[in-house]
């Protein structure tokens, strides 16, 4: 009877709406084989879209008034933007050598190197925060025109984002786990891939 018992229980159909236990880590797909947290992944894409429509909305815009877009674009300082790239392109190099010292399990190193990245970010917000003022004392400011509405939206956007970043790139220092500076220098990554487009965009396309 015990046999029988035990056969029978074995024969019992899973209970409607359990979860196995081997998929309680759940599946990410494709966002599994990506470096770091595969949430931080759908964070990133998200932010991606959000820009990619503004960019978007941005060069529309532009063509139906290219007159205002041009003279205002011939007033901003494009050497500030030009030093913001190389300082963000210099900071994603950093947050690199960080994560390769970090798979070396070099973690001193790799807080130096998340330090130098950290330090580039506030640069970058200096250098960003100074041509702001120079706008503002010259009575330009974001009900201007349609340009500079544009212009500060995105850039004040993006640099809400360094500020996030930043922010990440501490926490990560602290707890520097490789997967940690996977996901938290994915994120730096997206900051600066967003800054190569915004600046070109912005300042440069004629």
């Amino acid at each position: 009877m015990d046999s029988l018992n035990h056969k029978l229980s074995e024969a019992e159909p899973p209970v409607s709406g359990a979860v196995p236990a081997d998929s309680l880590d759940g599946d990410w797909g494709a966002l599994s084989n990506l470096p770091g947290n595969p949430m931080m992944w759908l964070l990133i894409w998200s932010e991606l879209a959000v820009f990619g429509a503004a960019f978007i909305g941005f060069s529309i815009a532009r063509i139906l008034d290219l007159d205002t877009f041009t003279q205002s674009q011939d007033t901003l300082n494009r050497l500030y933007g030009a030093i913001n790239t190389m300082v963000l392109i210099t900071s994603g190099i950093c947050a690199a050598l960080a994560l390769n010292a970090q798979e070396e399990e070099k973690s001193t190193r790799a807080r130096l190197w998340l330090g130098g990245a950290g330090f580039f970010g506030i640069v970058f917000l200096g250098v960003k925060s100074i041509e702001y003022y120079e706008k503002f004392e010259h009575g330009i400011g974001i009900e201007t025109n349609t340009f500079y509405t544009l212009y500060f939206l995105l850039t004040g956007f993006h640099a809400l984002h360094v500020v996030l970043g930043l922010i990440i790139l501490a926490i990560v220092a602290w707890k520097n786990s490789l997967e940690n500076l996977e996901t938290g220098v994915s994120f730096w990554h997206m900051v600066d891939l967003i800054w190569i487009i915004l600046f070109p965009l912005v300042f440069l396309m004629r």
